[in-house]
């Protein structure tokens, strides 16, 4: 199963952290499009409103099922050989949980002041998109998100309808 990481990549803290997800993976699971890329969001009916709120996962098997913003991190984490295991003691201390929601939150808001910004749009060498291929989304884009299927910081949204 793959996954569509759509990430800052403007963002010298975001970069790095794409670029470990890259060595770690190998594109096995994780495919990476910048929040820049206005065109494929839009085959994902992500909008740049919703890039403002964080990272955004995106499975492909079913792109309606998304996380966005810690719960992507955790998502990601779940996903990497022997995750599994810590994150879901990292989710059982509600404490820990939304400590880690509240400081996600604020470096995601201070991210260029506290990590810098880059001199380009970082471009994955795991694109999700490789020009003119970006199948499924090509014929078959997701219409953009209803309240119902909103993205939040710490839930997965899931819809299951046809």
């Amino acid at each position: 199963m793959t996954y569509s990481v759509i990430y800052d990549g403007n963002c010298n803290l975001c970069v790095t952290l794409v670029q470990l997800l890259e060595r770690l993976d190998r594109g096995q699971q994780f495919r990476f499009a910048p929040m820049q890329d206005r065109a494929t969001l839009a085959r994902l009916g992500i909008t740049p409103a919703e890039c403002e709120l964080g990272m955004i996962l995106v499975r492909n098997a079913d792109p309606r099922q998304r996380w966005q913003g810690s719960a992507a991190a955790e998502e990601i984490g779940r996903l990497l050989p022997g995750g599994e295991g810590v994150i879901r003691a990292y989710r059982s201390l509600p404490a820990l949980k939304q400590a880690g929601d509240r400081l996600y939150e604020q470096v995601r808001d201070r991210r260029y002041r506290l990590f810098g910004r880059c001199d380009r749009t970082y471009i994955s060498p795991y694109p999700l998109c490789e020009p003119g291929m970006c199948s499924p989304w090509d014929t078959a884009p997701v219409p953009a998100s209803s309240p119902s299927q909103a993205v939040s910081m710490t839930t997965v949204i899931t819809d299951a309808s046809p």
